[in-house]
């Protein structure tokens, strides 16, 4: 029989802005809070939303990176696993949470009408390992499912859909 499968997917916008925090053996850990909201329409024909809060937490340079390019506002792809931990409170309390512990994530911009000044996060995010298929600690964000160019980047012979800039690279970005 197979295994079971554990993996979470959202599509959210940051409550407040990333919490970066190291371990004691100095890994990085990003803490973040992603609302992801849901409509239907109730028996009156009344449109209701329904909000849920979800605790997201990448590791190492994923989360150095989330800590960069995101903020309160920011709206994200997160993929990951559901992880269950457990701490002592100050009382002396077993206390219990369970978050989604990111494995890749994609920048998606902001909410439309928040900072009209603030420029977008970039394009294109970081590829964890040397390329290929990454295995446990590697994340990616951006690049899937971009459109204007593939892989070989701006002007790399695909269809262009009429807009959008192409993608430059900046010395300064991490990867």
């Amino acid at each position: 029989m197979a295994r079971g499968v554990n993996k979470a997917i959202l599509i959210g916008n940051l409550g407040q802005d990333p919490e970066l925090r190291y371990t004691q053996s100095d890994t990085a850990v990003c803490n973040m809070r992603v609302a992801t909201t849901d409509s239907y329409t109730d028996r009156d024909g009344n449109e209701v939303e329904q909000t849920e809060w979800h605790n997201v937490v990448a590791w190492g340079r994923l989360a150095e990176i989330c800590n960069e390019y995101l903020e309160k506002g920011s709206r994200a792809y997160f993929e990951g696993s559901m992880q269950t931990r457990s701490w002592e409170d100050r009382d002396g309390n077993t206390r219990y949470t369970t978050e989604v512990k990111a494995q890749e994530v994609q920048f998606l911009g902001r909410v439309a009408g928040d900072g009209a000044g603030s420029s977008p996060p970039p394009p294109r995010g970081p590829r964890g390992g040397s390329g290929g298929s990454s295995s446990g600690g590697g994340a990616s964000s951006g690049g899937r499912g971009s459109s204007g160019s593939g892989p070989s980047g701006p002007g790399g012979g695909g269809s262009s859909d009429g807009g959008g800039d192409a993608f430059e690279p900046d010395d300064e970005l991490p990867f």
